[in-house]
């Protein structure tokens, strides 16, 4: 197995559960791993799971609505991605920087199989 990440993909949506958040919106943080056979090591795209086409339906499922809550959010992209990509393994953690706390930043956190 191959394990492919991309991280800190940056995604403007529309996500919170104060009315502002989802009104005025913000960047969100993606961090997303996957797992893939080793047919990848035919250094051939069309034997890959491309990672811009990753990254593009990460975007599209957090446009496709307005979540509450980050675990929703993460666990939609998950399921979206092993629904659409031939990959084994899938972990989503999406990062909220800007909060009204004194931390750097929250975080939910999803694995599927």
């Amino acid at each position: 197995m191959i394990t492919v990440e991309l991280h800190g993909l940056e995604v403007f949506g529309h996500h919170g559960v104060e009315e502002d958040e989802r009104r005025e919106g913000q960047t969100f943080l993606f961090d997303v791993s996957f797992e893939v056979s080793d047919e990848a090591l035919a250094d051939r795209i069309e034997d890959a799971v491309d990672y811009r086409l990753v990254a593009e339906a990460v975007r599209e499922t957090s446009d496709a609505r307005a979540f509450q809550l980050l675990e929703a959010l993460a666990a939609a992209v998950a399921d979206r991605l092993i629904e659409r990509f031939p990959i084994e393994h899938v972990r989503v953690r999406v990062r909220k920087p800007k909060l009204n706390l004194a931390v750097e930043y929250s975080a939910a956190t999803v694995e599927r199989p």
